[in-house]
């Protein structure tokens, strides 16, 4: 192990911090589910239209 796995940038931290800090992320990295995506609910294309997208004229009767 000659490569360190965690880098102090600015300041001094002694083994004892950085042990600490590793502990710290490693219990949270094994509380997340590995499968943490969202679900998707509703629907798949959005609720509003683009206008350059409509035609130009709705007929009277429409309610569109």
């Amino acid at each position: 192990m000659s490569t360190p796995d965690i880098r102090v940038e600015k300041g001094h931290a002694e083994p004892e911090e950085v042990a600490a800090i590793t502990a710290i992320l490693l219990a949270r990295a094994a509380a997340r589910p590995a499968h943490d995506v969202p679900a998707r609910s509703g629907h798949a294309r959005a609720g509003w239209r683009r206008l350059e997208r409509e035609p130009g004229f709705r007929a009277p009767h429409s309610w569109r």
